[in-house]
């Protein structure tokens, strides 16, 4: 079984923010592939799914933490524990400031970068899993620009890029879970249409 977690921060004045990209990542895929709603548990929002082509069964769990941020692990390690599944069955999709807006890459393990959901999972998971990173861009400055713009809504010329960097996430989280992650990396980050 696979676990594939949409970090974000919960609340309708997050909703349509640039941290929320991996939220708007798996639902994309629970409203394609979800076998139910989205259900309360382990401090998230859970929803299993079936993924063709998937091994046992195509079953995935999709899940989105509602624990803000930072404190991410808090809801991934539980969900990890009682689903049994080991960090090499974990994808985890995150807003990437280091990547241009619209930009679509997987990455095997790492450091967290400064990303505060990173952080949490490193404390609570550890560094070896993948991650889906999403592009967000970078704003100009630092210090409060940079909190601005991770929690600011995306412009009107990013929203043209966000629809495109959606499918792509989507298709890049098929690509992991069908293929395995060195296909998948080498498919994702070369192809031109995911930048």
């Amino acid at each position: 079984m696979f676990l594939v977690v949409g970090l974000g921060n919960p609340g309708g004045e997050y909703a349509q923010t640039r941290q929320n990209a991996g939220f708007m990542v798996v639902e994309r895929l629970q409203e394609k592939y979800g076998s139910g709603s989205w259900q309360k548990k382990f401090k998230g929002e859970l929803c299993e799914a079936r993924i063709p082509g998937v091994r046992d069964d195509g079953k995935v769990m999709l899940l989105k933490p509602q624990t803000f941020m930072n404190l991410s692990g808090e809801c991934v390690r539980p969900a990890m524990d009682f689903y049994k599944i080991p960090a090499a069955n974990l994808l985890i999709a995150h807003d990437e400031l280091d990547l241009p807006m619209g930009t679509v890459r997987l990455k095997l393990g790492g450091g967290h970068g400064g990303h505060n959901g990173l952080r949490s999972l490193h404390q609570h998971v550890g560094p070896e899993y993948a991650r889906l990173r999403l592009g967000i861009g970078k704003p100009d400055g630092k210090g409060d620009r940079v909190v601005g713009h991770v929690l600011g809504g995306f412009s009107k010329s990013e929203r043209e890029e966000l629809d495109f960097m959606l499918v792509g996430g989507a298709d890049a989280v098929l690509a992991f879970l069908q293929d395995g992650p060195q296909k998948a990396m080498n498919k994702v980050n070369t192809d031109p249409k995911k930048k």
